[in-house]
């Protein structure tokens, strides 16, 4: 298997907590929410940087985990390695040119895998809704404990809704102050025809300045000095 380092960021105290909380509340949705559909409104409401955020966090918990790069229109996912290259996507797997063994890539993440998108098609949306995706899908489901999908912006192209149709569930991805009521609506109700259970939203973005800044770093700061505290006398 191919080999990719992603970037390691340290990120702040409140950012790794909502992470956690996602984690934890896709694990109450059930055992059966394995293979989970992220996507958003429009392009550059970091989509993919939670997708690999929520991807890493499940490993934590000892689970094997793969991220499928399925934005086969504009993927980001290939700017967050630092070494490694990449060779072949899911295209060149889905349109026959190779197998898949050479699109899957282990990473320095222990537990994850990732299948980056490859080159930009001419036909994504037939690539998606074709037999060799979905057998795809149903064979990470067999080798994974989670299989998180990452798709186009629901509001700007189809894709979403055709691989929603393998999917467990989504979560859908809102950019604060961004993204009107309306259209957050509409992009709803474009993955509700697919019949796919919505397992909820993510608030991205949001102005910590107005929003409880304050509150997040000084108990941020306050948690990590206990727990380190706690740690140390515990050791003695």
């Amino acid at each position: 298997m191919n080999r990719i380092c992603f970037r390691e960021r340290s990120l702040p105290y409140e950012i790794e907590e909502e992470i956690k909380t996602l984690r934890t509340n896709i694990q109450f949705c059930g055992d059966d929410k394995r293979v989970i559909l992220i996507t958003s409104c429009i392009s550059g409401e970091g989509k993919s940087t939670n997708a690999l955020r929520l991807a890493k966090s499940l490993t934590e918990l000892n689970k094997k985990v793969v991220l499928v790069d399925c934005d086969l229109r504009k993927s980001v996912l290939v700017n967050q390695i630092e070494s490694g290259q990449v060779d072949k996507g899911l295209t060149h797997f889905l349109s026959g040119q190779c197998q898949f063994s050479d699109v899957l890539y282990a990473t320095n993440v222990p537990k994850l895998a990732t299948v980056f998108a490859g080159v930009v098609p001419p036909n994504p949306t037939e690539l998606l809704s074709g037999k060799a995706f979905s057998k795809m899908i149903e064979t990470l489901r067999e080798a994974f404990d989670y299989v998180i999908v990452d798709c186009a912006p629901i509001g700007m192209v189809v894709d979403a809704a055709i691989v929603a149709k393998n999917c467990d569930g989504v979560i859908l991805l809102i950019e604060s102050g961004t993204i009107r009521r309306k259209f957050a609506e509409d992009c709803i109700n474009s993955l509700k025809k697919s019949e796919i259970p919505i397992l909820g939203t993510v608030l991205t973005k949001v102005d910590r300045k107005k929003d409880g800044k304050y509150y997040g770093k000084y108990y941020g700061k306050y948690y990590r000095k206990r727990y380190e505290s706690y740690y140390k006398k515990d050791e003695k």
